[in-house]
């Protein structure tokens, strides 16, 4: 019989303990998920800061950039223009007088002065720089110039918001 008690009174403390361990993991663990749901103040203004810190040092970086892809892009598109103008001298034997402007390179502004006139226009549109401004073309003399006035849209400028020239963009 006492085999059978000390074998009961066993298996009593085991349960006991079973059961002891169980409710200590329910416990803990309502206290483990209790004890952290959201992130502390501190750790908020550091993840602000760091971030601040970011676009601080990141952004005038990126927004200069885009400035002087737009120039680039002013030059390329005024490369095209030249293109176009080469053309239209080849055929006419000279380039357009300023006041026919970009204009000639779409339609024959005078069929009497330019009887060689392309079939087929030397621009499909008129080209308009970046900023959404036509470009303006002045002929000197036996060549040409072609200017975009920039980022600031206005006649002159210094630094970035000066006025972009063909051919000078093209010494660049």
């Amino acid at each position: 019989m006492t085999k059978v008690y000390n074998r009961s009174l066993e298996k009593a403390i085991l349960l006991k303990q079973h059961e002891t361990k169980k409710i200590d993991f329910v416990f803990n663990d309502t206290l483990k998920s209790t004890n952290k749901k959201a992130f502390s103040l501190i750790e908020l203004l550091v993840v602000i800061l760091i971030l601040g810190l970011l676009v601080g040092l990141v952004a005038p970086k990126v927004i200069g950039q885009g400035t002087q892809a737009q120039i680039k892009l002013t030059c390329t598109q005024m490369g095209s223009i030249k293109e176009a103008l080469k053309m239209f001298k080849l055929d006419n034997g000279k380039y357009p007088d300023t006041d026919e402007g970009i204009e000639a390179l779409i339609s024959n502004p005078d069929p009497d002065k330019y009887p060689n006139y392309s079939g087929s226009p030397y621009l499909e549109k008129l080209p308009k720089d970046p900023w959404k401004k036509p470009f303006i073309y002045i002929k000197t003399g036996k060549d040409f110039k072609i200017i975009s006035y920039g980022p600031d849209r206005a006649e002159g400028g210094t630094a970035e918001d000066a006025d972009i020239e063909f051919p000078k963009c093209s010494e660049k």
